[in-house]
């Protein structure tokens, strides 16, 4: 039996193992494997035709669509790297991306690419745009080449560059503790590792039906994609307005594997829900922060035959723990143990394991551990590190090093090896499934110019996982508007980005011995203040 080793091949082995298969299913319309593997060998052909060379970044600003899958396994396929970009983010960030990776080929909209125009020109790289076909022609965007989808598809076939699976495949772009986001770069290898281990544990086959619900630019919404073509089951691609748009595509399309983050979870719980979902939803899982007891008891209720799945990962590794569903009501708390083909380690600070129950950082070893932050040396450095000589599995006689991803989580492990989420290590909020950097809430908050000083944190929230707070003074000798600072933000911010709260307080703002405004010192005096 013929087994993929490279990103697209997942969808080619299906292709010719069950090719009248669905693949995909978007609103009413479908693609089979067959259909699918046609429209990811033209775009990869389309590709070279526009003179794609081996491991050029392609970055892709859509919506869930066949054409997003379609372009982010053509990519692969042409011997190119693709750049998942959320759909959340504006104008400005995109461009930032854009540069930060050297994208030179942009899949888009028509309508997103009027969003872009005035972005793209900063884009030095950047020499092709493709646009999904639409009535209006298409601008005129010197010195860019912009081809129609259509005309794309249409060149004649060729063979992509060759690759191996520890070539770069994507990079998936997530925020930093600290400045802008950083692109994680992961291999063939990384993404097919994960696949097939993802619907091993989870029991995949081809008679599934998983839910895209969460974005294709995370690594846990484009495991939906991965998981399915693996075993050659059918992925329905949904991007919902409303928490009741979920539970009708759930109960329409009788999905059997959903997968989403907490907040949307606690949404879903105070609805109603239709009686088939129960029967045909064989499992749900949690990835993106701590699932709230409350949440998962209703949801069990109603799911009475669903088996939970209580995960933990990080982009860095993909994932790396899962609970197994007869140990959640023994241990709800857990984050389970290490996923198949991973190896999950708690460490001291000097490297030694930690004994039962004692706090330490978890460390990921194994195949799905990526391949560094993008052009980032320094941060690189700080996630990915060789393990120490006799860390369990490996030798004093092994002359070269084993890179690991060390989380900058801190956790513990009981006797049994179960392990216990305790805290983060850094300043990053958990907010609505996304990773956010408190500097770059700040970097836009200071770019409007309504400020003097600010400090933005995460607050616990029992929906949001987090609430984004922030503190700020006004300019020397204004006032500062929050109403209409908070107006700039939802211009220059994603949604879930968007402070809950501004307070202004008169400044200076205090700092810590480093000079830097103390952060940890202000949340604490807020928390204690508005919650007590």
């Amino acid at each position: 039996m013929i087994h993929a080793n490279l990103l697209h091949e997942l969808i080619a082995v299906s292709a010719d193992r069950v090719p009248e298969n669905l693949a995909l299913t978007q609103g009413q319309s479908h693609l089979t494997y067959r259909a699918l593997q046609e429209g990811v060998s033209a775009f990869s052909s389309g590709l070279l035709q526009l003179g794609l060379q081996r491991g050029e970044r392609v970055a892709i600003y859509l919506e869930k669509r066949f054409e997003t899958v379609i372009a982010s396994f053509g990519t692969p396929a042409a011997g190119g790297v693709f750049v998942p970009l959320n759909p959340l983010l504006k104008a400005e960030q995109v461009g930032y991306i854009l540069r930060d990776c050297n994208v030179r080929t942009l899949v888009t909209s028509p309508e997103r690419l009027a969003l872009l125009a005035d972005t793209l020109p900063a884009c030095h790289d950047l020499r092709h745009v493709v646009v999904l076909d639409g009535p209006s022609a298409l601008p005129n965007l010197p010195p860019l080449a912009l081809s129609r989808w259509s005309d794309l598809l249409a060149q004649p076939r060729r063979s992509g560059h060759r690759v191996i699976d520890t070539d770069v495949v994507g990079i998936l772009y997530t925020s930093g503790s600290t400045g802008k986001p950083k692109g994680v770069v992961l291999s063939h290898r990384n993404m097919v590792a994960g696949a097939k281990s993802v619907a091993s544990y989870l029991e995949n086959t081809a008679e599934d039906t998983l839910l895209a619900a969460l974005p294709l630019s995370f690594d846990a919404g484009f495991s939906q994609l991965t998981t399915a073509f693996h075993v050659g089951a059918r992925t329905v691609l949904l991007n919902y307005l409303l928490p009741r748009d979920v539970l009708k595509a759930l109960a329409r399309e009788k999905v059997t594997g959903l997968t989403a983050v907490p907040p949307l979870y606690i949404q879903l719980t105070q609805l109603d829900w239709p009686e088939e979902i129960s029967g045909n939803l064989r499992y749900f899982a949690n990835t993106g922060g701590r699932m709230p007891r409350e949440t998962l008891d209703a949801l069990r209720k109603h799911l009475p035959h669903s088996k939970p799945y209580l995960m933990y990962g990080l982009t860095e590794a993909f994932r790396s723990t899962f609970l197994p569903p007869s140990e959640v009501d023994r241990r709800p708390d857990s984050i389970g143990k290490a996923i198949p083909n991973a190896e999950i380690l708690v460490l001291r600070d000097d490297g030694t394991p930690c004994a039962p129950n004692e706090p330490g950082e978890l460390v990921h070893r194994g195949a799905l551990v990526g391949m560094g932050y993008w052009n980032d040396p320094e941060k690189t450095a700080e996630r990915y590190k060789p393990l120490p000589t006799h860390t369990p599995g490996r030798e004093a006689a092994l002359v070269l090093p084993e890179i690991a991803v060390f989380s900058g989580d801190t956790v513990r492990m009981d006797e049994e090896g179960y392990l216990y989420f305790i805290g983060r290590r850094d300043e990053m909020i958990k907010t609505s499934g996304y990773r956010v950097s408190p500097t770059e809430v700040e970097e836009i908050l200071y770019s409007t110019r309504m400020v003097g000083e600010c400090v933005a944190f995460g607050v616990d929230h029992s929906a949001l996982g987090q609430s984004i707070q922030v503190i700020a003074t006004a300019p020397p000798g204004e006032v500062l508007d929050v109403a209409a600072l908070l107006c700039e933000c939802r211009l220059r911010m994603p949604a879930y980005m968007v402070p809950a709260g501004i307070e202004v307080q008169e400044g200076p703002l205090p700092r810590n011995p480093n000079g830097k405004i103390d952060r940890k010192m202000l949340s604490t005096a807020w928390v204690e203040k508005n919650i007590g």
